[in-house]
Protein backbone atom coordinates (compact mmCIF):
# COMPACT_ATOMS: atom_id res chain seq x y z
CA UNK A 1 0.00 0.00 0.00
CA UNK A 2 1.56 3.29 -1.11
CA UNK A 3 1.36 6.55 0.82
CA UNK A 4 -0.73 7.98 -2.01
CA UNK A 5 -3.28 5.18 -1.77
CA UNK A 6 -3.54 5.64 2.00
CA UNK A 7 -3.97 9.40 1.62
CA UNK A 8 -6.66 8.90 -1.02
CA UNK A 9 -8.58 6.49 1.21
CA UNK A 10 -8.46 8.90 4.14
CA UNK A 11 -9.53 11.78 1.91
CA UNK A 12 -12.62 9.80 0.87
CA UNK A 13 -13.39 8.47 4.37
CA UNK A 14 -15.96 11.22 5.21
CA UNK A 15 -17.97 10.55 2.06
CA UNK A 16 -17.85 6.79 2.66
CA UNK A 17 -19.11 7.26 6.23
CA UNK A 18 -21.83 9.59 4.89
CA UNK A 19 -23.08 7.01 2.39
CA UNK A 20 -22.95 4.10 4.85
CA UNK A 21 -24.64 6.02 7.67
CA UNK A 22 -27.54 7.09 5.47
CA UNK A 23 -27.87 3.56 4.11
CA UNK A 24 -27.74 1.80 7.49
CA UNK A 25 -28.84 4.39 10.05
CA UNK A 26 -25.98 3.40 12.34
CA UNK A 27 -22.64 5.10 12.92
CA UNK A 28 -21.16 1.91 14.37
CA UNK A 29 -22.17 -0.12 11.32
CA UNK A 30 -20.99 2.64 8.98
CA UNK A 31 -17.56 2.52 10.59
CA UNK A 32 -17.50 -1.27 10.22
CA UNK A 33 -18.35 -0.93 6.54
CA UNK A 34 -15.55 1.59 5.95
CA UNK A 35 -13.09 -0.71 7.73
CA UNK A 36 -14.13 -3.53 5.41
CA UNK A 37 -13.75 -1.15 2.45
CA UNK A 38 -10.19 -0.49 3.61
CA UNK A 39 -9.41 -4.22 3.38
CA UNK A 40 -10.85 -4.30 -0.16
CA UNK A 41 -8.84 -1.16 -1.01
CA UNK A 42 -5.62 -2.77 0.26
CA UNK A 43 -6.24 -5.87 -1.82
CA UNK A 44 -7.17 -4.02 -5.03
CA UNK A 45 -4.64 -3.70 -7.81
CA UNK A 46 -4.04 0.00 -8.41
CA UNK A 47 -4.02 -0.55 -12.17
CA UNK A 48 -7.65 -1.73 -11.93
CA UNK A 49 -8.89 1.45 -10.21
CA UNK A 50 -9.89 4.15 -12.71
CA UNK A 51 -11.43 6.47 -10.11
CA UNK A 52 -10.69 6.21 -6.40
CA UNK A 53 -13.97 7.92 -5.47
CA UNK A 54 -16.09 5.69 -7.68
CA UNK A 55 -14.29 2.52 -6.59
CA UNK A 56 -14.63 3.24 -2.87
CA UNK A 57 -18.24 4.38 -3.16
CA UNK A 58 -19.09 1.21 -5.08
CA UNK A 59 -17.45 -1.00 -2.46
CA UNK A 60 -19.26 0.79 0.37
CA UNK A 61 -22.61 0.68 -1.42
CA UNK A 62 -22.42 -3.05 -2.13
CA UNK A 63 -21.26 -3.83 1.41
CA UNK A 64 -24.22 -1.84 2.73
CA UNK A 65 -26.64 -3.71 0.47
CA UNK A 66 -25.28 -7.01 1.77
CA UNK A 67 -25.55 -5.77 5.36
CA UNK A 68 -29.15 -4.66 4.88
CA UNK A 69 -30.16 -8.05 3.49
CA UNK A 70 -28.67 -9.84 6.48
CA UNK A 71 -30.16 -7.29 8.91
CA UNK A 72 -33.76 -7.72 7.74
CA UNK A 73 -34.59 -10.49 10.23
CA UNK A 74 -32.95 -8.56 13.07
CA UNK A 75 -35.00 -5.45 12.27
CA UNK A 76 -38.20 -7.51 12.14
CA UNK A 77 -37.48 -8.96 15.59
CA UNK A 78 -36.53 -5.60 17.13
CA UNK A 79 -38.50 -4.77 20.28
CA UNK A 80 -40.60 -1.63 19.77
CA UNK A 81 -40.00 1.07 17.15
CA UNK A 82 -36.61 0.99 15.42
CA UNK A 83 -35.04 4.43 14.98
CA UNK A 84 -31.70 5.34 13.41
CA UNK A 85 -28.74 5.98 15.67
CA UNK A 86 -28.63 9.76 16.30
CA UNK A 87 -25.51 11.83 15.68
CA UNK A 88 -24.49 15.27 16.83
CA UNK A 89 -23.87 17.54 13.87
CA UNK A 90 -21.96 20.55 15.08
CA UNK A 91 -20.36 21.03 11.67
CA UNK A 92 -21.94 22.07 8.37
CA UNK A 93 -24.07 19.23 6.98
CA UNK A 94 -27.00 18.77 4.63
CA UNK A 95 -29.70 19.03 7.29
CA UNK A 96 -32.44 17.49 5.16
CA UNK A 97 -30.51 14.40 4.05
CA UNK A 98 -29.34 13.52 7.55
CA UNK A 99 -32.42 14.35 9.61
CA UNK A 100 -33.86 11.49 11.64
CA UNK A 101 -37.19 11.98 9.86
CA UNK A 102 -35.52 11.49 6.46
CA UNK A 103 -33.54 8.45 7.62
CA UNK A 104 -36.75 6.88 8.94
CA UNK A 105 -38.39 7.56 5.58
CA UNK A 106 -35.50 5.84 3.79
CA UNK A 107 -36.26 2.74 5.86
CA UNK A 108 -39.52 2.38 3.92
CA UNK A 109 -37.57 1.93 0.65
CA UNK A 110 -36.07 -1.36 -0.42
CA UNK A 111 -32.27 -1.54 -0.01
CA UNK A 112 -31.66 -1.06 -3.75
CA UNK A 113 -34.16 1.82 -3.95
CA UNK A 114 -32.42 3.46 -1.01
CA UNK A 115 -29.00 3.09 -2.60
CA UNK A 116 -30.09 4.41 -6.00
CA UNK A 117 -31.95 7.35 -4.47
CA UNK A 118 -29.12 8.38 -2.15
CA UNK A 119 -26.34 8.00 -4.69
CA UNK A 120 -28.14 10.08 -7.32
CA UNK A 121 -30.21 12.57 -5.33
CA UNK A 122 -27.95 13.19 -2.32
CA UNK A 123 -24.44 12.39 -3.50
CA UNK A 124 -24.79 13.51 -7.11
CA UNK A 125 -23.64 10.44 -9.02
CA UNK A 126 -24.76 10.10 -12.64
CA UNK A 127 -27.24 7.45 -13.76
CA UNK A 128 -24.45 5.41 -15.37
CA UNK A 129 -22.28 5.61 -12.24
CA UNK A 130 -25.17 4.54 -10.01
CA UNK A 131 -25.95 1.61 -12.31
CA UNK A 132 -22.37 0.37 -12.05
CA UNK A 133 -22.34 0.82 -8.27
CA UNK A 134 -25.45 -1.26 -7.65
CA UNK A 135 -24.76 -3.76 -10.44
CA UNK A 136 -27.85 -3.10 -12.55
CA UNK A 137 -28.68 -1.80 -16.02
CA UNK A 138 -28.96 1.97 -16.30
CA UNK A 139 -32.54 1.78 -17.60
CA UNK A 140 -33.54 -0.33 -14.60
CA UNK A 141 -31.89 2.15 -12.24
CA UNK A 142 -33.82 5.02 -13.79
CA UNK A 143 -37.08 3.16 -13.10
CA UNK A 144 -35.97 2.39 -9.54
CA UNK A 145 -35.11 6.06 -9.00
CA UNK A 146 -38.50 7.14 -10.35
CA UNK A 147 -40.30 4.85 -7.89
CA UNK A 148 -38.13 5.98 -5.00
CA UNK A 149 -38.65 9.67 -5.83
CA UNK A 150 -42.42 9.21 -5.92
CA UNK A 151 -42.35 7.34 -2.63
CA UNK A 152 -40.25 10.01 -0.91
CA UNK A 153 -42.23 12.89 -2.43
CA UNK A 154 -45.60 11.62 -1.21
CA UNK A 155 -44.37 10.93 2.32
CA UNK A 156 -41.89 13.72 2.94
CA UNK A 157 -43.07 16.54 5.24
CA UNK A 158 -44.57 19.42 3.29
CA UNK A 159 -43.14 22.02 5.64
CA UNK A 160 -39.63 23.46 5.73
CA UNK A 161 -39.17 25.46 8.94
CA UNK A 162 -36.24 27.72 9.68
CA UNK A 163 -33.82 26.43 12.27
CA UNK A 164 -34.67 29.45 14.44
CA UNK A 165 -38.40 28.67 14.56
CA UNK A 166 -37.64 24.98 15.05
CA UNK A 167 -35.32 25.79 17.96
CA UNK A 168 -37.95 28.00 19.61
CA UNK A 169 -40.37 25.07 19.63
CA UNK A 170 -37.76 22.72 21.10
CA UNK A 171 -36.94 25.27 23.80
CA UNK A 172 -40.64 25.75 24.56
CA UNK A 173 -41.16 22.00 24.70
CA UNK A 174 -38.43 21.52 27.30
CA UNK A 175 -39.61 24.50 29.36
CA UNK A 176 -43.19 23.20 29.44
CA UNK A 177 -42.01 19.71 30.41
CA UNK A 178 -39.85 21.04 33.24
CA UNK A 179 -42.62 23.29 34.60
CA UNK A 180 -45.38 20.70 34.19
CA UNK A 181 -47.42 23.03 31.97
CA UNK A 182 -49.90 20.69 30.26
CA UNK A 183 -51.82 23.33 28.31
CA UNK A 184 -48.64 25.13 27.31
CA UNK A 185 -47.18 21.88 26.04
CA UNK A 186 -50.33 20.94 24.13
CA UNK A 187 -50.29 24.35 22.43
CA UNK A 188 -46.85 23.54 21.00
CA UNK A 189 -47.99 20.23 19.54
CA UNK A 190 -49.89 19.64 16.31
CA UNK A 191 -53.23 17.94 16.91
CA UNK A 192 -52.00 14.85 15.04
CA UNK A 193 -48.51 14.74 16.58
CA UNK A 194 -46.91 11.31 16.98
CA UNK A 195 -44.21 10.25 19.42
CA UNK A 196 -41.93 7.22 19.01
CA UNK A 197 -39.50 5.83 21.60
CA UNK A 198 -36.69 3.42 20.69
CA UNK A 199 -35.62 1.55 23.80
CA UNK A 200 -34.73 -1.65 21.99
CA UNK A 201 -36.33 -3.66 24.79
CA UNK A 202 -33.52 -2.51 27.09
CA UNK A 203 -35.12 0.51 28.75
CA UNK A 204 -37.88 0.05 31.28
CA UNK A 205 -40.87 2.26 30.64
CA UNK A 206 -40.07 3.04 27.00
CA UNK A 207 -43.31 2.84 25.04
CA UNK A 208 -43.29 -0.01 22.53
CA UNK A 209 -46.01 1.60 20.44
CA UNK A 210 -46.29 5.08 18.92
CA UNK A 211 -48.37 7.59 20.87
CA UNK A 212 -50.72 9.80 18.83
CA UNK A 213 -52.44 13.12 19.48
CA UNK A 214 -51.51 16.31 21.32
CA UNK A 215 -53.21 15.45 24.61
CA UNK A 216 -51.80 11.91 24.81
CA UNK A 217 -48.28 12.99 23.84
CA UNK A 218 -48.27 15.94 26.25
CA UNK A 219 -49.44 13.73 29.13
CA UNK A 220 -46.87 11.11 28.18
CA UNK A 221 -43.94 13.50 28.48
CA UNK A 222 -45.21 15.19 31.63
CA UNK A 223 -45.66 11.74 33.16
CA UNK A 224 -42.12 10.82 32.19
CA UNK A 225 -40.78 13.99 33.80
CA UNK A 226 -42.67 13.30 37.04
CA UNK A 227 -41.19 9.81 37.29
CA UNK A 228 -37.71 10.82 36.18
CA UNK A 229 -34.93 10.68 38.78
CA UNK A 230 -33.60 13.92 40.22
CA UNK A 231 -30.56 15.43 38.57
CA UNK A 232 -31.55 15.13 34.91
CA UNK A 233 -29.67 17.71 32.86
CA UNK A 234 -31.21 18.74 29.52
CA UNK A 235 -28.81 19.97 26.87
CA UNK A 236 -29.84 21.70 23.66
CA UNK A 237 -27.80 20.29 20.80
CA UNK A 238 -27.89 19.92 17.04
CA UNK A 239 -28.99 16.35 16.37
CA UNK A 240 -28.92 15.05 12.80
CA UNK A 241 -28.80 18.56 11.41
CA UNK A 242 -31.59 20.08 13.53
CA UNK A 243 -31.93 21.50 17.07
CA UNK A 244 -32.83 18.72 19.48
CA UNK A 245 -32.37 17.61 23.07
CA UNK A 246 -29.76 15.47 24.78
CA UNK A 247 -30.73 14.36 28.30
CA UNK A 248 -28.05 13.36 30.78
CA UNK A 249 -28.22 11.73 34.18
CA UNK A 250 -25.15 11.31 36.36
CA UNK A 251 -23.12 12.62 33.44
CA UNK A 252 -24.22 9.91 31.00
CA UNK A 253 -26.52 10.39 28.00
CA UNK A 254 -29.72 8.38 28.42
CA UNK A 255 -32.04 9.99 25.85
CA UNK A 256 -31.69 11.90 22.60
CA UNK A 257 -34.85 13.55 21.30
CA UNK A 258 -35.34 14.86 17.78
CA UNK A 259 -38.30 16.87 16.55
CA UNK A 260 -40.14 17.37 13.29
CA UNK A 261 -41.81 20.78 13.11
CA UNK A 262 -43.41 23.19 10.68
CA UNK A 263 -42.12 26.25 12.52
CA UNK A 264 -45.42 26.71 14.38
CA UNK A 265 -46.11 23.27 15.87
CA UNK A 266 -44.32 20.01 16.60
CA UNK A 267 -45.55 17.20 14.34
CA UNK A 268 -43.29 14.32 15.39
CA UNK A 269 -41.05 13.45 18.33
CA UNK A 270 -38.48 10.65 18.19
CA UNK A 271 -36.72 9.56 21.39
CA UNK A 272 -33.73 7.25 21.20
CA UNK A 273 -33.16 5.57 24.57
CA UNK A 274 -31.47 2.34 23.51
CA UNK A 275 -28.04 2.65 25.19
CA UNK A 276 -26.38 0.83 22.30
CA UNK A 277 -27.29 3.77 20.06
CA UNK A 278 -26.07 6.51 22.40
CA UNK A 279 -22.42 5.56 22.86
CA UNK A 280 -21.19 8.15 20.35
CA UNK A 281 -23.26 11.13 21.52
Amino acid sequence: MTDGALESFEAHRPSMIAIAYRMLGSVAEAEDIVQEAWLRWEAAGREDVRSDRAFLSTVVTRLCLDRLKSAQVTREQYVGPWLPEPVRTDTQVDSESISLAFLVLLESLSPVERAVYLLHEVFGYSHSEVAEMVGKEEAACRQILHRARDHIRTRRPRFAPSKESHERLVTGFMSACLSGDLEGLKNLLAHDVTSWADGGGKVRGASRNPVHGADAVARLFLGIMKKAPAGIVPEFAEVNGWPGLVLRWNGAVFDVISFETDGAHIHAIRSVLNPDKLARI
